[in-house]
């Protein structure tokens, strides 16, 4: 049971395209003191854009191994031959503190959070306002080759369907305006809303459109954003 003083473990799952990231650090900003942003270890390179323990630990395999065989990580997975991790230290370390911990992860990776920390953490699925919305937005950053869109919709599908399906206490936040979406998860870590995604409408017309969308119809492999 979460004691009074610990902070939540808030779990941003949705599309690529659908603003989890800059929603997750526009909260931040706006309370540093008691929000702060997972870092994820994993063994992929590091690009040439990101930074070394702000978008990742960028770790090798051998050590990466070492620490899940050690149980260091809540949360792990193997995605086309990367190693992918959450560290149990820095969660614990984090809501020990007080602090919220803001997490933009896949959905097996929210499914074991809240398996751990049931008590602690607070399940939000972003999506935009429609599927067509989502397809405009991936296409619009000019940096998609259709087989990395095609991988991102058919993820974006299989995780329409399984928050839908989930038995889990899965929130609802649509960003169609970012500043409207902000708005909605600052009432909704509040306490004052609350918008069981299994009961949207949007979900239900989105996951009509992915499934008429032959982009999203093949074999479903689930990918970091």
């Amino acid at each position: 049971m979460q004691s009074a003083n610990q902070g939540r473990l808030i779990v941003f799952v949705g599309p690529a395209g659908a603003g989890k990231t800059t929603l997750a650090h526009r909260l931040i900003a706006a309370s540093p003191n008691l929000r702060a942003f997972s870092v994820s270890h994993t063994t992929r390179p590091m690009r040439a854009t990101e930074t070394d323990g702000q978008d990742y630990h960028f770790i090798g395999r051998s050590q990466f191994e070492q620490m899940a065989a050690d149980g260091q990580f809540v949360e792990s997975a193997l995605v086309h031959d990367n190693y992918y991790g959450t560290s149990r230290a820095e969660v614990v370390r984090h809501i020990d503190a007080g602090r919220d911990l803001f997490f933009d992860i896949d959905i097996q990776g929210a499914i074991n959070l809240h398996r751990q920390f049931a008590d602690q953490t607070l399940l939000v699925f972003i999506v935009p306002p429609s599927w067509a919305v989502l397809v405009s937005r991936l296409e619009g950053r000019g940096s998609e080759t259709d087989q990395t869109l095609r991988r991102r919709l058919r993820t974006a599908r299989a995780e329409l369907q399984q928050v839908r399906d989930s038995s889990l206490p899965w929130q609802l936040v649509i960003n169609d305006r970012i500043d409207v979406a902000e708005a909605d998860l600052a009432a909704l870590l509040a306490g004052q809303r609350s918008v069981a995604a299994t009961d949207s409408d949007v979900l239900l017309q989105m996951g009509q459109d992915a499934n008429s969308d032959p982009r999203a119809a093949d074999t479903v492999v689930i990918a970091p954003s």
